[in-house]
């Protein structure tokens, strides 16, 4: 289930910034039926950063319901006070996601004993599984291999999201973590490449709107079919760079809503709508990929 394309799900709201049920079931239906192998909900494409505590547990318990055992969620639960992520990952047990995805402390730049010392905390207190999310041009802080080897030595920690777009991490892990230690992409423009070097999958941004190509492309990857992979990849090349062109979950919102995804783009200040160069590059990058 952790595997292939796992989709990082945007958090679709109402225009005035209320959280839109009918679109969320929309999304999640629609990543049912084009076999998105699993759904990170409330990670930071979902927005967490302007979600209250309160918000947060609410959308990860409605998107467990609508999914109704059809999908495995991920529940985001980082946080930048590793009491905070303790007690949001507690909120979890026994809920029926399938694990949680926890990103490093951000702005307060901890040490990687920090770092390994509030992933070591979060990994006393609960029996779920968890994925590391190591994110620095978020963040300010960078999950090192050898912190990670150390942290993969926790029975329930089970794998990482790594996104500092540094291939040559992939190997370095490798060699250093048990053998059943997930390594997942979080960057889609590099994702078929990481596959390749070792990597099992990629949690993506693009497949809130491409679900369908992204399950393909990875599984042609897994299979070491790279020459259909990179055909597909070659078509989405343009939107993985066009989804970053202003901060995310910016351009992937007003794509989603263009493609009838869902009924509003709407953000959360400080978060601002697309600018009218972004949507012009954005189409763009939508009449390439030339999958509607």
């Amino acid at each position: 289930m952790f595997t292939g394309s796992i989709v990082a799900l945007i958090t679709p709201m109402n225009k005035s910034g209320g959280i839109c049920h009918s679109s969320l079931k929309n999304l999640i239906d629609y990543h049912v039926l084009n076999k998105t192998t699993a759904i990170v909900s409330i990670g930071t494409t979902g927005e967490s950063a302007t979600l209250s505590q309160e918000e947060h547990i609410k959308v990860v318990m409605l998107t467990l319901e609508i999914a109704n055992q059809r999908i495995p969620i991920i529940a985001g639960t980082g946080a930048n006070a590793t009491t905070e992520a303790i007690a949001l990952t507690k909120r979890f047990e026994k809920s029926g996601i399938a694990a949680c995805l926890s990103v490093t402390p951000y702005y307060n730049k901890p040490t990687q004993e920090g770092l390994y010392q509030h992933f070591k905390a979060i990994s006393e207190n609960t029996d779920l599984p968890q994925i590391l999310y190591n994110v620095p041009s978020r963040t300010g802080c960078d999950l090192l291999p050898s912190t990670i080897s150390r942290l993969s030595q926790f029975k329930n920690i089970i794998g990482i999201k790594e996104a500092s777009g540094d291939l040559s991490r992939i190997n370095q892990i490798k060699k250093i973590v048990k053998n059943n230690f997930l390594l997942i992409s979080g960057d889609d423009a590099t994702a078929l490449d990481f596959i390749q070097l070792g990597g099992q999958g990629v949690i993506s941004v693009t497949a809130n709107i491409a679900a369908k190509e992204m399950t393909k492309m990875c599984s042609y990857a897994l299979k070491g079919d790279f020459k259909n992979a990179r055909y597909i990849n070659e078509r989405l090349s343009l939107l993985h760079e066009a989804l970053f062109i202003e901060s995310n979950p910016i351009p992937i919102k007003w794509l989603a809503k263009k493609m009838g995804l869902i009924q509003n783009d709407t953000l959360r200040l400080p978060m601002t709508p697309i600018s009218s160069a972004g949507k012009v590059q954005l189409e763009k990058a939508l009449q390439y990929a030339n999958f509607q």
